[in-house]
């Protein structure tokens, strides 16, 4: 068994043979796209891509409990063809959820520009019971003013008066988050980060936080700079993960030892 709360210099299909059955509450995945952002981003083909995309699924299933919770990041149209793959492996995508990110991944003339991801969010055996606490990723109210009167004397709805609950309403299928890149501009200028397509950490506390409970183990895949491992640790979940980039490996073994629980 890999060491808790690391991230191994390992690829991933050889790292995840070595982790016990069962033994992970959470799974958080942000494979390659196929998008040609670098070598390990490029495949010779959608079948080649397709292939590695069910060599990993295969290694990733049998490690999280039966009932726990997976996140599956994507394009629209690779998302497409995982879910058929995710539920033929007893698999059930519970939302397909559009991240919404207002800076897009590019357009042209001849088609609508790009704005968006999808995250696949499932559970580990169909069937099974999974955790999702609701009340921790509420969202604020978009009318402030209206929630207000609402809280005076509630809102009439089938003969019933709803009163907005404190925290706010339950979060939806639809994501907006800003990309990483618009959170670390400098003098309002983009900075180019040191891995080409790094998550925001607020998104990965969502995930966190819905799917899992304090002292839980979160499984990260395709670890990049450490995101996911970093939102764990502050967080308070253990956390074992990948990655094969040597570069990338330092730059989220650093960044993990910097991050203290309840930071």
């Amino acid at each position: 068994m890999p060491s808790l709360n690391s991230i191994a210099l390992e690829e991933g299909r050889v790292f995840l043979r070595r982790l016990s059955p069962e033994s992970a509450d959470l799974a958080i995945a942000d494979p390659p796209y196929n998008m040609g952002k670098d070598d390990w981003d490029s495949f010779p083909d959608d079948d080649a891509f397709f292939a590695f995309t069910e060599e990993w699924l295969d290694a990733m299933l049998p490690v999280l409990k039966r009932g726990g919770c997976f996140y599956i990041f994507n394009t629209p149209f690779h998302c497409a063809r995982m879910l058929p793959m995710l539920e033929a492996r007893d698999a059930a995508v519970l939302n397909w959820i559009t991240w919404h990110k207002r800076d897009g991944l590019g357009g042209g003339r001849r088609k609508y520009a790009c704005n968006q991801e999808t995250i696949l969010f499932g559970v580990a055996g169909r069937g099974h019971r999974h955790r999702f606490d609701a009340d921790a990723v509420r969202e604020p109210y978009r009318s402030e003013e209206r929630m207000r009167h609402a809280g005076k004397k509630g809102i009439l709805k089938n003969g019933r008066r709803w009163f907005p609950h404190p925290d706010g309403r339950l979060c939806s299928d639809v994501w907006e988050f800003s990309s990483h890149r618009h959170k670390t501009k400098v003098n309002g200028r983009v900075v180019k980060s040191a891995h080409p397509t790094p998550k925001p950490e607020d998104m990965i506390e969502r995930m966190v936080l819905a799917s899992s409970a304090p002292g839980d183990l979160v499984l990260d895949l395709f670890s990049g700079t450490g995101t996911t491992a970093a939102v764990c640790r502050r967080l308070g979940r253990n956390f074992i993960g990948y990655e094969s980039d040597p570069v990338f490996h330092a730059i989220a073994t650093e960044r993990i030892r910097n991050v203290k629980v309840g930071d």
